[in-house]
């Protein structure tokens, strides 16, 4: 099947770029024709993501991006500006999760890393990139948020707030930005197979296939999500065919939500 080519000549910036939906995301907007901008904190990693985005054709500029310090997000969104001209659509994906455990046993080191990343990541990267697109007219905006943003998560407390806390920034956002063509939307996935998924499960001392296990059984359709199933929703939200939605928190989260 011939790919769409929605994105040819759009500059798209994602960050947590170097793995997971990121990677994807990358990879499956140079195919629809996007100049990429592309930040992680992951080095080596991010490397590899730019090396097969350029496989493919496309142009992209990467920078090591700290999303919990806002000069490094003014400077990968000025890259953006000095490498194409502006910014058509970002995609502030960067984030972290945690071990489960209860909320009493939860220490502030972990809350705090949870909103440094997470919430600040986002709150940096609209802050940088709005002004931008304003500039050029307008804009799109995606933020990755979670299933655990959008109802209660037990166990994961940490993550939890600050999901939620993403959904709140970009619903705000959306209603300031709306009138200069800005949109602004959030995607929550549920239980995706991921390396932060991976990472998230080992900490619980279980084996992988263990913990997907008993994850799954909460779903009604039984089984974790794929990253091409979540950027397929991205690429969707963030086309001009999807015009009209802003301030949207979209659950992608196989049925958990219908419970």
């Amino acid at each position: 099947m011939t790919a769409m080519r929605r994105y040819a000549g759009k500059t798209v910036l994602i960050t947590g770029a170097a793995s997971g939906f990121g990677r994807r995301a990358a990879e499956r907007f140079a195919a629809e024709g996007a100049n990429l901008v592309l930040g992680d904190i992951q080095e080596e990693a991010l490397a590899e993501t730019k090396r097969r985005v350029e496989a493919a054709g496309a142009k992209a500029v990467a920078q090591v991006t700290n999303v919990a310090h806002g000069p490094a997000v003014q400077l990968l969104v000025q890259a953006a500006v000095d490498a194409f001209g502006g910014l058509d659509v970002a995609l502030n994906n960067a984030g972290v999760a945690h071990g489960t455990m209860k909320l009493v046993d939860t220490d502030e080191a972990v809350m705090r890393r949870m909103f440094d990343i997470n919430v600040m990541g986002v709150f940096h990267g609209m802050r940088a990139q709005i002004p931008v697109m304003e500039r050029h007219g307008g804009g799109v905006i995606l933020n990755t948020a979670s299933v655990a943003g959008v109802t209660g998560a037990p166990l994961l407390a940490a993550y939890a707030a600050a999901k939620h806390a993403v959904i709140g920034l970009t619903k705000t956002t959306a209603a300031e930005v709306a009138r200069k063509s800005i949109r602004v939307n959030a995607i929550c996935p549920a239980f995706a197979e991921t390396p932060m998924l991976t990472e998230s499960l080992m900490q619980d001392g279980r084996t992988q296939e263990e913990m997907v296990g008993r994850l799954v059984q909460t779903m009604p359709m039984r089984r974790p999500g794929t990253a091409d199933e979540i950027v397929q929703a991205m690429l969707w939200i963030c086309s001009p065919e999807n015009s009209f939605m802003t301030g949207h928190a979209l659950v992608v989260d196989g049925g958990l939500t219908a419970l």
